[in-house]
């Protein structure tokens, strides 16, 4: 305890005496420069020293959602947050989000540093999400190239297949039992098993799957809690004892659950590919593989490396489709109308294809399908944020200064939830999407290349590079599910909760239970 008394009254010091040379910094700053410069953007009263942090805490009462909506009322679409004497920025207007991501891209291609669960888990090895730079643009030339063009990611046409197979058999199960069908515990569960395919290039078994399930799940629910380790680096171990022993226990743990098959794999590959050279899929890890550190002189990943870079595929193309998924199926659930005439459209192409099940060649005919998928994007974005952004060089946005080493995030939840921009924005209204005589919408680009309405996947240089197999898995399952059984829910979608819970994606705070029936 005296220990933990001295390390913390330390930093305290340090912090003290920190913001003390900062101001002094300013001050003499304020003496020499021009008063006559832009200004930072607008935002609350800050407290000495730990400048927004206090403020912060009415996130765990109010909600992340409410809180900065209220403040977009309050200051605008671009304000700013200190957190202790770093600014962060947060925008919401349409505008000003192009032109800091695409039109100032380059100033804004960097990470702060770990921002990523698997990245917080472990801190000597970088993953996608977090690195910048020559390893950034590495391990996402390797991932998008290896796994994510339309013509690789379509040969895990079989891998969805058994994911549908995993989600169907638990849904007739429950309907055998005459129970309410916990929709997001199929569908999670399907979701990992077909990324555990795409890493692995082969089925897994059912231990191996829940032990590393897991253990994914350990990481991303202490995410939060372990990001204490960035910000006080040296002293954190000591001084949260118990969370950085449960996060070298946690890590432990994923490496004991995914070294084994990725040893397998590294093994097995080339005696795979002489057996069955026609059924052969080429898989994430294989590409890790073979890849080479170039700015590290040309060496090969080592085994560990690969865990983080395993674990961040995993957790990033998991829940957030799950999340989305259950969003949508909720909402066909409450309104039977947009169900039926999604049906319809489904049971058209189908037909006219003279196959029995949704066929992934046949999703480019369901245009309703598409629109049903966007708009559960606008709505329910996975995540009411994306990761934060580091600014590298000063820039000016709407005559403000956005100072270099500032960090900025963009409210991806209130621009699509945007009465200025969207009619009707809570409402869930496919038709918006629909162009011509089918709708009262318009082509809506989500990449945010032209312009930005809505970036669910973020956009300019760190755009997801998942954008195109997120979206199929969506459209994919969606049809599938909606084809295959008829969603009710007991009162008429009275029932149906659609308040939101924040956990490492925005999911529903009580999770969709809906009587499901075969078609």
């Amino acid at each position: 305890m005296a220990l933990w008394l001295i390390l913390l009254l330390s930093l305290c010091l340090v912090t003290t005496l920190k913001f003390l040379i900062d101001q002094f910094s300013h001050n003499k700053t304020k003496k020499t420069k021009p008063t006559n410069l832009p200004t930072l953007p607008p935002g609350p009263p800050k407290v000495p020293i730990f400048g927004h942090a206090l403020l912060l805490s009415k996130y765990f009462s109010a909600g992340i959602g409410t809180f900065f909506h209220e403040l977009r009322h309050k200051y605008g679409g671009i304000i700013t947050l200190h957190i202790f004497s770093t600014p962060s920025i947060f925008i919401s207007n349409h505008s000003l989000a192009h032109q800091a991501l695409i039109q100032n891209g380059a100033a804004l291609a960097h990470r702060p540093g770990p921002v990523t669960p698997s990245r917080v888990l472990n801190n000597n090895n970088q993953d996608l999400g977090s690195s910048s730079d020559a390893r950034w643009r590495l391990f996402r030339k390797n991932l998008t190239s290896e796994i994510l063009t339309s013509s690789r990611y379509k040969s895990f046409n079989a891998a969805r297949k058994w994911a549908l197979e995993i989600i169907t058999e638990g849904l007739n199960n429950q309907i055998r039992s005459g129970e309410f069908v916990p929709v997001m515990e199929h569908i999670r569960y399907a979701m990992f098993c077909l990324l555990l395919f795409m890493c692995f290039g082969e089925k897994l078994d059912e231990k191996t799957i829940r032990d590393i399930e897991d253990v994914e799940r350990a990481v991303i629910a202490n995410f939060v809690k372990f990001n204490v380790f960035n910000l006080f680096p040296k002293v954190g171990k000591f001084v949260f004892r118990k969370t950085w022993i449960q996060l070298l226990e946690i890590r432990s743990k994923q490496e004991s659950v995914l070294l084994p098959p990725i040893k397998s794999r590294r093994d097995r590959r080339e005696k795979i590919k002489q057996e069955n050279p026609n059924g052969y899929v080429a898989s994430y890890v294989d590409s890790l593989f073979d890849l080479e550190i170039t700015v590290e002189g040309g060496r090969k990943l080592a085994n560990e490396e690969i865990v983080t870079l395993v674990s961040e595929f995993l957790d990033a193309g998991t829940d957030t489709v799950a999340t989305v998924l259950e969003w949508v199926m909720a909402h066909l659930t409450k309104d039977q109308k947009i169900q039926e005439k999604l049906y319809n459209e489904i049971k058209r192409v189908v037909n006219s294809s003279g196959s029995k099940e949704v066929r992934e060649e046949d999703l480019s005919e369901m245009k309703y399908l598409k629109a049903v998928v966007l708009e559960g994007l606008r709505l329910h974005p996975p995540g009411h944020f994306v990761l934060p952004h580091l600014i590298r060089e000063d820039i000016v946005l709407d005559g403000h200064l956005i100072p270099k080493n500032a960090l900025m995030n963009f409210m991806v939840a209130e621009m699509g939830r945007d009465p200025n921009v969207w009619k009707d924005p809570l409402d869930f209204k496919p038709e918006r999407f629909m162009v011509g005589n089918e709708g009262e919408g318009e082509v809506v680009d989500i990449t945010g290349s032209r312009e930005i309405k809505m970036m669910p996947f973020s956009a300019g240089r760190r755009i997801c590079p998942g954008i195109g197999l997120g979206t199929l898995h969506l459209e994919y399952f969606v049809a599938s599910l909606i084809w295959s059984y008829k969603w009710t829910d007991i009162n008429g979608g009275d029932d149906i909760d659609l308040t939101e819970k924040d956990e490492s994606t925005t999911v529903m705070k009580n999770s969709l239970r809906a009587r499901v029936s075969p078609r």
